[in-house]
Parts: C-alpha cells; sequence; structure tokens
C-alpha cells in the first residue's frame, strides 16, 4: 500500500491554525486533500504520533481528527496497519447532505424545493375543519380519500389527459409512488432504462431494487431522439424511467414529437415508461407547454407519478400514481407491506390545494422567474466561465463548469456555507464531474450571496491555486 509521510502531509495542508477547535478544521483539510485527488484513496496516512509533531500539536489534536475522518468515512483503519484514505459511501456517510437538518447555518443549494405557498394556510385550515367527519372512519384507505383521487383526475383531465378517479393511486410523496412501482415491476438483474443525468434518488430506488441501470445520456439542450430510441431498442429494458416535463436537473422540456415516438417505442417493445411529472406545473416561461406523455398511450405502457412537493410544498408528503385501474388496485394490494395507506390530513390539504392550483402556479411562476434572473445574472457576474441554458422551466440550473471538479467545489463551498449538489450525484460511476446543479427556488438575494460564496470558495486553497497555474502551450 502506498503511503504518504508527514512532512509531505503538512506541506499540502492548508488548515487555518486559528480555528477552533483545531481538530475539525485538520480534519476538513484532510478531507479537502482527498476529495481533490492531492492525497488519492488508499494511501495510508502518517501515523497520529508523527503527524502531531510535525504539525507541532498535541496527539490528542491529530487523534481527534482522525476520529472524525473515520466517522465521515474519508478513513478507514486496522490495528497493526494504520489508517488509510477512503471515500465515503454516499448513502451511509454522517454528513450526507440529504440527513443534513439545516441547523448547521448552510445555505442549502443541494435541495431543489421551494417553501410553501401563501395559499397553504387556508388550505390547512379548511382540511382541519373537515378532519372530524373523517375521523369517524378507520383512517386507513389504500387508494387514496375518494376527494383527492377526483381532483388529481379532474387535472389530468384539463390537461388533455381523460382520466377517471379508480386510475389514481395516492402515496406518500412521488418517492413513495415510484418505489412502490419498482417494487413491483422490477427485479434483481432487470435492465431499467434512465436519462443521464438524472433524479439521484430514482437512482438509488432501482439500485434498491437490485435492477441494473442503462443510462441514456441528454444534455442541457434536452434529449437526442435517435439516442433515446436506439437506448430503447438496444437495451433489452422492459422498464424505463423519464422525466419529460422540466427534467430535473437540466430543466429541458421534452417536445411533443419526442413524447409521441417513445410512447410508439414502448408499445412496439413491450417496455413500460415510468414518467415523473414532480414539475410539470411549474412552468416559468408561458410559452412552455406540452401535452403529458401518456396522451399518447395507446396501450397503457405509461405510468405517470405526480407530487405536491415542488408546486405545493415538500412537507405535505402526497404523491399519486397514474395508472389503469386495474394496475392501481395492484399496487394497492402491493403497497399493505410498505404504508398500508396514505395520511388523511394531508390529503384532505392537498385536495383543498387542488381548488387553488391556478392561483398557486401564478404564484410560483412569478417567484421562480424572479429567482431564476436573479441566479443566471449573478453567475454571469461573478463565473462568467460557467456555461448553461436557461430553462423555460422547474427550479434548476445545470451549470457546465470550467475544468473544475464539482466534487472539489462542493467540498470547498462549504467551508464558505453554501451546501452544492456535484454532477456525479446525477449520475452513474462518478460521470458528470464537469456539472453542478444550482436550484433557482430560494429568494433571489439567497442565491446572490450564494454565488458570490461560491466564487470565493473557487478561488480559495488548493482549488484556487490550480485554477490559478499558467497553461503551458502544446507543443
Amino acid at each position: 500500500m502506498r503511503f504518504v509521510s508527514a512532512p509531505q502531509v503538512a506541506r499540502l495542508l492548508d488548515a487555518d491554525r486559528t480555528a477552533r477547535p483545531y481538530y475539525r478544521a485538520l480534519a476538513d483539510a484532510l478531507r479537502g486533500l482527498v476529495v481533490d485527488g492531492r492525497i488519492p484513496v488508499r494511501v495510508r496516512l502518517p501515523a497520529e504520533r508523527d503527524l502531531a509533531r510535525t504539525l507541532g500539536v498535541s496527539r490528542t489534536t491529530v487523534t481527534a481528527a482522525y476520529d472524525l475522518l473515520r466517522e465521515r468515512g474519508y478513513l478507514d483503519s486496522r490495528q497493526g496497519s494504520g489508517s488509510w484514505t477512503t471515500l465515503p459511501d454516499p448513502a451511509t456517510t454522517a454528513d450526507n447532505p440529504w440527513l443534513s437538518s439545516g441547523g448547521d447555518g448552510l445555505l442549502e443549494l443541494h435541495c431543489a424545493a421551494p417553501a410553501a405557498p401563501g395559499q397553504l394556510q387556508q388550505a390547512v385550515a379548511e382540511a382541519v375543519a373537515e378532519l372530524p367527519r373523517y375521523a369517524m372512519g378507520v383512517g386507513y384507505d389504500p387508494m387514496g380519500l375518494p376527494v383527492l383521487r377526483e381532483r388529481i383526475a379532474a387535472r389530468y383531465t384539463e390537461r388533455g389527459l381523460a382520466t377517471r378517479p379508480e386510475q389514481i393511486l395516492v402515496t406518500t410523496g412521488s418517492q413513495g409512488a415510484l418505489a412502490l412501482v419498482m417494487s413491483l415491476l422490477a427485479g434483481p438483474g432487470d435492465p431499467v432504462l434512465v436519462e443521464s443525468p438524472t433524479y439521484p434518488h430514482a437512482l438509488d430506488t432501482v439500485r434498491g431494487r437490485g435492477a441494473r441501470l442503462v443510462p441514456v445520456g441528454i444534455g442541457a439542450e434536452g434529449w437526442q431522439a435517435d439516442l433515446v430510441t436506439c437506448a430503447m431498442r438496444q437495451s433489452a429494458a422492459r422498464l424505463a424511467y423519464l422525466i419529460p416535463d422540466f427534467h430535473n436537473p437540466t430543466g429541458a422540456l421534452m417536445p411533443d414529437a419526442l413524447r409521441a415516438e417513445i410512447a410508439g417505442q414502448a408499445r412496439r417493445l413491450d417496455m413500460t415508461v415510468v414518467v415523473d411529472e414532480a414539475w410539470a406545473e411549474l412552468a416559468v416561461d408561458e410559452a412552455a407547454r406540452a401535452a403529458p406523455l401518456a396522451a399518447f398511450d395507446t396501450d397503457s405502457r405509461v405510468i405517470t407519478l405526480g407530487s405536491a412537493s415542488k408546486l405545493w410544498w415538500g412537507g405535505l408528503r402526497v404523491g399519486w400514481v397514474r395508472a389503469t385501474a386495474a394496475l392501481a388496485r395492484r399496487l394497492a394490494a402491493h403497497r399493505a407491506a410498505h404504508d398500508i395507506a396514505p395520511p388523511v390530513l394531508e390529503q384532505l390539504v392537498a385536495a383543498r390545494l387542488f381548488d387553488r392550483i391556478e392561483e398557486t402556479r401564478t404564484e410560483r411562476r412569478r417567484t421562480l422567474r424572479a429567482s431564476r434572473d436573479a441566479l443566471v445574472a449573478a453567475l454571469r457576474a461573478e463565473l462568467p466561465e460557467w456555461s448553461f441554458r436557461i430553462p423555460p422551466g422547474g427550479g434548476t440550473l445545470w451549470v457546465r463548469l470550467a475544468g473544475e471538479s464539482a466534487t472539489a467545489l462542493s467540498e470547498a463551498a462549504a467551508s464558505h456555507g453554501v451546501r452544492l449538489a456535484p454532477g456525479p450525484w446525477f449520475g452513474l460511476s462518478g460521470a458528470l464531474e464537469g456539472y453542478l446543479r444550482l436550484p433557482y427556488t430560494r429568494p433571489a438575494a439567497v442565491l446572490e450571496e450564494a454565488v458570490r460564496r461560491i466564487a470565493r470558495a473557487r478561488l480559495s486553497g488548493p482549488l484556487g491555486a490550480r485554477l490559478a497555474e499558467p497553461v503551458s502551450p502544446l507543443v
């Protein structure tokens, strides 16, 4: 096993000696060296006593720093063999951003979720007033409350997709809907076609079933029709997961012609297409409209997932599945192993919010447009080397960096008070290191301050030093 000496580590370190507690600053600096690649993975670090003597600190300080690195998943140890660098499992590491409660003071740009709209308070009050009538029953409805299913079905019909309430199954969030569908339709070793990049928790769900992910690449400009249809033909997949409406993370909107082509291919290939419409109602530009992909489906090959999280509020944890009535019943029976039924009060709130959907969409369009414009202006002023397309809707920019590592930048940004979502979260096998997802679901002032901090992080420490190095001319 390779090793690095204490003097070598000391030369690489860029820890603030005035920081308190210093062991945490030391751990952060060592972690930065690992994620930046300056100390590779599977390299043995110097003994605690040797590093302490070289740095002129107590052995207790170095021991505490090593302990913190082990806790975070960046260091592994075995008695008699020393300690060596590693990378954490993102699903289990203690500092996984998805597990953050937001109490650490960082600006949270890793999560693309807006705060609740103005309509929520009144909807909650009306739902609470209704609750006593429902409390006379047992409270378990595996399909979801009829009052909510009726409103969801009516909304699909308004959008051009005729739907009956019995085709709707209400779930605990859209993630619960996806997990339920995958648990029924995907098994170990089954190929599942996904976009790359795509929604990270969808990748987690497919992996959790032991299925095999088959990626098809898309860019900020959207899908290449021939690549998508070729992947459908060549993958042997019988299940696909797509985000055609303001794609997360790129924000692209799939054209109707490609939606029709995908539905036709699914019919010919005996493929089921799971469509995630979490962002579908959030057009920022007036012209950004498309028919639901399922509207082009002639033989029930498309399953549609919806959510209250993005249009209204993630704290509601209300999602749904639109499928055939028979499949909706199968899913309802299958859910008993997971959560039996969705919560009643939240369903009543969601039903009331559907009565105010156009009011909410107007509010969201106004606030998201202002935040999107502020984020775009701040990036062009502070980080003009970065490139991106302005999406017609959704809540995120998919930003191409100027040669730096998104993972290393995210680590640096955290030390400047911003939590980011690096590109590899949205892809497979470490791909997309040159990209960053930046949401514009936060207020404009927050986004402007976040971009200023990101710009400072980019130019600080080892990352900034590397960017500042002159480029040798080609010979």
